[in-house]
């Protein structure tokens, strides 16, 4: 019993930061305006990918017989506060916002990387399913990190 609490609380980790994900990426739709459509279609794209990670985690933690987190991270909410101090401050380009997006994807891949570092046991298929989504978040993140240095580039 204990071991599948462990595995809930590391999947519950997962899941707040594919929430923190979402917010993130709502929130750089909103901040890139009209002129980004190459961007809001990449960050509408990405917001997708983690409800449907998001979905499947739920799944995993329900069949281990745990509740499911529907919140963010703390970490998140306070960096989502200071983003927006930052933004009243020096404003919302392009270059600001996928720096943000690629900050925020860093933090995805150390969560992801502590999950299958953690002591909690888990079966091979969980193992798998967090091992894929960290992959995917990866081409993500290089995604995010290539348009930011092309933007650096065009400066």
């Amino acid at each position: 019993m204990e071991k599948q609490e462990e595995l809930v609380s590391v999947l519950n980790d997962l899941i707040r930061i594919n929430n923190d994900r979402v917010v993130g990426y709502e929130r750089a739709v909103k901040e890139a305006k009209d002129l980004d459509v190459d961007l809001i279609a990449i960050f509408n794209e990405m917001a997708d990918q983690s409800r449907k990670y998001t979905a499947q985690l739920v799944q995993e933690v329900g069949r281990l017989g745990g509740e499911a987190a529907h919140d963010t991270t703390v970490s998140g909410k306070v960096y989502r506060v200071w983003m927006d101090l930052k933004a009243a401050i020096t404003g919302k380009d392009r270059e600001t916002i996928l720096g943000n997006c690629e900050y925020g994807e860093d933090v995805a891949q150390r969560a992801y990387e502590a999950a299958l570092e953690s002591d909690a046991y888990m079966s091979t298929e969980i193992r798998q399913l967090i091992s894929t989504q960290k992959s995917d978040l990866k081409t993500s993140h290089d995604l995010i990190k290539k348009y930011r240095d092309l933007h650096d580039k065009v400066s």
